[in-house]
This record gives structure tokens, C-alpha cells and sequence, in this order.
């Protein structure tokens, strides 16, 4: 039983180090994070939601970064963040109600770097997705953010894919 325990952790020690290894590094920045066009909390404190919103997206960001080839960078300075719904103040509750009025955007720039800084690609970006609420199949339904993470994996996808 042991043996068997053994074998099972280090294959999947294993399969975390593989997976480690084909990824490239990620620099992300929150430039004038005060400006940005609505990070605001519903009913949580507003500093913890914001850190909150920022620790979410970097690891997404995070996580497309590892389908890049290893030794690249991709540096990323998110510029604004306008969340999908609004927070609507209806008494003592403040909630954040989605509607298609209040679709996700983002702006950020990014540089794709090779190991020798040498620059792969770049762009400003400006992302929208009018149609949030028309896709059936809400890949990240049971997580924070699901909208802007699905607007992320569109643009990764239309930018990086070969």
C-alpha cells in the first residue's frame, strides 16, 4: 500500500514538473488601479475585493502564460477593467447585477519576449465582449470572474494561436 502510495505521488510530481517546464514566465501590472472603470465591490470590502479581482486574473493570466513555449515572457500592463454587470445600490445591500447593458472590457498592453528580451509580438488591446450573455456553454460558470476569464481565453486564443 505504500509502495502504491509512493509511485502515485511521484508520478504526479512528475506531471507538475512537466507541466512547469513548457510554460513561460508572466510580469503583470495594475496600472492606476484608482482609475479603472469598475472594480467595485458589492458587498465586500472594497480594498480586499480588489485584490481579490487582481489575485484572480493574474493567476487566469497566469495559466495561459503555461500554453506559451518556455523561456518567453509575457509582460502585461492592465491599464482598466470595467467588470461584467454593475453594482446597483438597492437599500442597505449592494449587489452586483449582470445584464448585457454591463458587459466585461479590459485594456492592458503586452510583449511577448523571447529568453534574449527580443520581442516576439506586442499590442495595446481593447477587449469587449457585447455577447456575454448570449454564450450557452459559460465554461468558468462556477468561478469568480467568468465572464472577463472566457473574454481572456478568446483573445489568448486569437492572438497566440498558430
Amino acid at each position: 500500500m505504500k509502495k502504491q502510495i509512493l509511485i502515485i505521488v511521484a508520478v504526479m510530481f512528475l506531471l507538475m514538473e512537466t507541466t512547469l517546464v513548457n510554460a513561460a514566465s508572466l510580469e503583470i501590472n495594475w496600472i492606476n488601479p484608482e482609475k479603472y472603470r469598475d472594480i467595485k465591490a458589492g458587498n465586500q470590502h472594497r480594498k480586499s475585493f480588489q485584490e481579490q479581482v487582481f489575485k484572480e486574473l493574474e493567476e487566469h493570466f497566469s495559466a495561459l502564460a503555461m500554453k506559451l513555449p518556455e523561456e518567453q515572457i509575457l509582460k502585461i500592463d492592465v491599464t482598466d477593467i470595467d467588470l461584467a454587470g454593475d453594482v446597483n445600490i438597492g437599500g442597505i445591500e449592494r449587489v452586483r447585477i449582470i445584464t448585457e447593458l454591463y458587459f466585461p472590457r479590459m485594456k492592458f498592453s503586452y510583449q511577448l519576449l523571447n529568453a534574449d528580451k527580443s520581442v516576439v509580438s506586442s499590442d495595446e488591446v481593447d477587449l469587449k465582449d457585447m455577447s456575454f450573455m448570449m454564450h450557452s456553454n459559460l465554461r468558468y460558470k462556477s468561478k469568480s470572474f467568468g465572464y472577463e476569464r472566457k473574454m481572456l481565453d478568446e483573445w489568448f486564443k486569437d492572438t497566440f494561436s498558430n
